[in-house]
Order: structure tokens, then C-alpha cells, then sequence
């Protein structure tokens, strides 16, 4: 009997100790991105087991057009994003035995991004681009590849507007729909 009571406390312990052990996201991430239309210098923060606050600071690409600047190009002007993140499966990714290291699950975000007017990178000499904000809710998902690489892909669509030199919202109409494709891969030190 004692024995047995001995052995069933300890499966009790075991079970409780167990059922304390939480997926939750690191306390710190700081990376290296790069993708079809940028490049990006990323850190994410802990805020609780399931969200962190990704901070990311980089240079966004667009593909010029004839209709708009007579010439085709790519421009490159500087981008700032908060984004915080819900990372919702990181328990059950945990449960099947999948990694969750880095982040790796899959996640919602309100990413918010400020294009500052401060300089251009262009293959088209003289071109003007105002800043512009953008608040895109999306879906996305985080995998990694060997210990520091990983991939990351996301889809939203939110709004987006231009602001002028005085750092006021304009209001010629050129606000709308902001669509947040992206594939993205990365290297975290």
C-alpha cells in the first residue's frame, strides 16, 4: 500500500508539473530580413506568453511605372513598424512536438508602418516620394530553418495615406486600401 501510494503521488507530480509547462514567446529576438521588395533590421519583445512587439526599422521597395514617373525603376525609401503579435498556436505546435523556438507558429498582427520623406534610393534620377502611414491588420507565419535562419510570409489588407513635408495627413484622396504581401528570410543573431 505504501508503495502504491508513493507511486501514485509521484505521477501526480509529474502530471501537475507537466501541465504547467506553457508554450510562450522568447524574451527577446533581434534579426536580419530581406525580401522580394526590401531589406529590414528587426527586434521582437516579449509582452506575454502569447504576444510581442516587433519593432522593425529598414528600407521598402516599389516598382516604378511609366504611367506615374515616365520611367521604369525601383525606389527604396526608409520605413518604421510597430507591430504587435499574437502568436494563437504555439501550444499546439508544442504539443505535436514542433518547434517554437525563434517565435516559429503562426500569428495575427496590427502591423503599423511610417515611410518617412527623408531620403531615396532610386535607379530614376529626381524622383519626389511623400511619407505615407499604414495601419494593416495581418495573418502571417514564422518557420525556422536550422538554428538561425527562418522564413516568414504574411498576407493583410488595411489603410494606408500620405502625409505631407509638415508631417500632416493630406487629404488629395491618395489614402485607401493597403494590401501587405510579403515572403520574407531572415538570419536572428
Amino acid at each position: 500500500m505504501k508503495k502504491f501510494s508513493l507511486t501514485l503521488i509521484f505521477c501526480a507530480l509529474t502530471l501537475i508539473a507537466k501541465s504547467q509547462n506553457t508554450a510562450s514567446v522568447e524574451k527577446s529576438i533581434f534579426g536580419i530580413q530581406t525580401g522580394l521588395l526590401g531589406v529590414w533590421v528587426h527586434n521582437e519583445s516579449k509582452l506575454s506568453n502569447q504576444f510581442a512587439l516587433r519593432s522593425e526599422v529598414g528600407l521598402d521597395a516599389f516598382i516604378l511605372s511609366k504611367e506615374h514617373f515616365n520611367k521604369d525603376g525601383l525606389v527604396f525609401v526608409p520605413s518604421i513598424t510597430l507591430e504587435p503579435r499574437w502568436y494563437y498556436n504555439l501550444n499546439k505546435r508544442q504539443k505535436k512536438s514542433k518547434r517554437i523556438d525563434g517565435n516559429s507558429g503562426n500569428f495575427f498582427s496590427i502591423a503599423t508602418t511610417y515611410s518617412p520623406d527623408w531620403f531615396t534610393i532610386s535607379t530614376v534620377k529626381d524622383v519626389d516620394v511623400l511619407g505615407s502611414i499604414a495601419i494593416v491588420p495581418t495573418w502571417g507565419m514564422r518557420r525556422n530553418i536550422g538554428k538561425h535562419f527562418m522564413y516568414e510570409t504574411g498576407l493583410g489588407i488595411g489603410y494606408g495615406n500620405n502625409i505631407d513635408s509638415n508631417n500632416v495627413l493630406t487629404n488629395d484622396k491618395k489614402g485607401g486600401v493597403v494590401v501587405n504581401l510579403n515572403f520574407r528570410i531572415g538570419y536572428r543573431f
